[in-house]
């Protein structure tokens, strides 16, 4: 049934995701989410609030996680181009601090899938972008959580050197700086 191509990246449970578009000369038509097509891919979550984002060249949102609320995020870019990261925090895993990063585009059509237990953030390169997120989780103000973009212990090679930042995300700390019961714990 599914049409969806799914690709395993280096960090267990985040995939990109590839669609069937279907192009005529009026435009094109994919299906952005199929809730049977992503079960029987693996992504079982039911997502319960989409989220979409505006956003300029050189923004860096992130790293972002909610800890007692954890979402895990089906990101898709409607307009523009980004460079989308996800960092895995969880405590005990045996690839805690390690990222991957995608270009997601309007033109390629990709999804990632950021499972629980990960940071995730993206930074613009084009010059604006429009981004959907589905999330398994509402957004709960009181349970925002996040590292910052530039931890040197983690070392994600942004594609920008001085990004726009809210305030909040200037301020966020280092994973290594994080006491272990603000960072979600590894399921062996």
């Amino acid at each position: 049934m599914t049409n969806l191509v799914c690709t395993e990246l280096a960090l267990p449970g985040v995939l990109l995701i590839e669609q069937k578009v279907f192009h005529d000369p009026r435009g094109f038509f994919m299906e952005t989410y199929h809730r049977e097509k992503y079960l029987e891919a693996g992504i079982s979550g039911s997502f319960v609030q989409d989220n979409c984002s505006h956003s300029l060249h050189g923004v860096i949102r992130g790293l972002h996680y909610q800890l007692k609320h954890p979402q895990a995020k089906l990101i898709t870019v409607l307009k523009g181009q980004i460079f989308d990261v996800a960092v895995d925090i969880r405590s005990g895993s045996p690839t805690f601090g390690k990222w991957v990063s995608q270009i997601l585009s309007e033109e390629n059509r990709r999804q990632m899938y950021v499972p629980t237990g990960f940071a995730h953030g993206f930074c613009v390169l084009s010059e604006e972008a429009d981004v959907l997120y589905k999330c398994t989780d509402i957004y709960f103000p009181g349970d925002d959580h996040g590292l910052i973009w530039c931890d040197p212990g983690i070392g994600i090679k942004w594609p920008i050197e001085h990004p726009a930042l809210s305030i909040k995300d200037g301020n966020l700390r280092k994973l290594s700086a994080i006491p272990q019961d603000e960072l979600p714990q590894f399921d062996s």
